[in-house]
């Protein structure tokens, strides 16, 4: 590959991944505009259309062969279903926030994905942090306290959402590049069809399913939860391929920017002064990360280039 056409990639890598965090940014709009139908029942619907949708994408692209090989990987399997586990406990948490009120708090959760991250490389993976990575984890310690004792209540929906969608990343990171975005989200789909449709009979028995009984418009809304699963993750796949750590790691706050600017100004969710020092306070632990971050890769490209 020549340097333009590396270059052009890099850019293409950028958009894709911005395009992507952009679409999960404005996720909450979408399914708000989904009412009356809960987040059980709105959770139990994205499972079963995203493995649909997935398995129109396999028959398209003729991939079933790269899922055959895979289901014969049984530590792929495994690692599968702990994914399906992690992100359904991801996406009914954010279901739950988005549907009863607490769209900035879900936005928290992915402000603070970052530093869970690098704690679980501590925690998981043994890696020793930097002083300043350190600091980052002992401000946002702070700032979860400064809500739980300010603002008198404890974030269980952020701290959910940064602990299930971290270690989901972890799990990603161990699959490595054996399954791809597209047979990844069909098997953890699938290993997840059964809680949906158990949770869909629970529905049932108690509210009341909604698909199709609040007129058409609403019925397509529903239909389309696979697509508007599937499509920014596999955006993703193709970005991150393409593109640096550093711009993925820049584009990531994209998404948490515009789900807060969402609540607090579209939503018009509560604010208090507690709340602002508790943001105030992770966004400070998110610049000595990154700061940290840039300053070690600079230092690192120079000791390699260094005669």
């Amino acid at each position: 590959m020549t340097p333009e056409e590396s270059s052009r990639e890099q850019v293409l890598g950028g958009v894709y991944a911005f395009a992507a965090y952009f679409l999960w940014g404005f996720m909450p709009l979408y399914f708000l505009t989904l009412a009356p139908t809960g987040p059980w029942e709105v959770v139990s619907w994205r499972i079963l259309f995203s493995l649909l949708f997935c398995a129109i994408l396999l028959t398209v692209t003729r991939s079933w062969g790269k899922l055959l090989a895979i289901l014969r990987n049984r530590r792929l399997v495994l690692w599968t279903v702990v994914a399906g586990l992690l992100i359904y406990v991801n996406w009914q948490v954010f279901l739950i926030s988005t549907l009863t009120g607490h769209v900035i708090e879900g936005s928290l959760g992915y402000f603070i994905n970052p530093i869970v991250t690098v704690l679980l490389g501590v925690l998981v993976l043994k890696e020793r942090l930097r002083p300043a990575q350190w600091a980052a984890i002992g401000i946002s310690v702070v700032a979860v306290l400064v809500i739980v004792v300010g603002y008198g209540a404890f974030p269980w929906i952020a701290l959910l959402l940064a602990g299930s969608f971290g270690t989901y990343g972890l799990v990603k990171k161990q699959i490595g590049p054996s399954v791809d975005a597209v047979s990844g989200l069909t098997l953890e789909s699938l290993w997840l069809a059964p809680v949906a449709a158990i949770q869909l009979g629970v529905v049932a028995a108690t509210t009341g399913i909604t698909l199709g009984t609040d007129g058409p418009g609403h019925t397509v809304l529903l239909l389309l939860a696979g697509a508007v699963t599937a499509v920014p993750l596999l955006l993703f796949a193709a970005g991150a391929r393409r593109a640096s750590l550093t711009v993925i790691g820049l584009l990531q706050f994209v998404a948490p920017i515009l789900q807060f600017a969402t609540g607090a100004w579209l939503l018009q969710e509560p604010m208090p002064l507690e709340r602002w020092i508790g943001f105030g306070l992770v966004w400070l632990a998110l610049v000595v990360l990154m700061a940290d971050s840039v300053h070690h890769a600079r230092r690192s490209r120079g000791t390699v280039i260094a005669p």
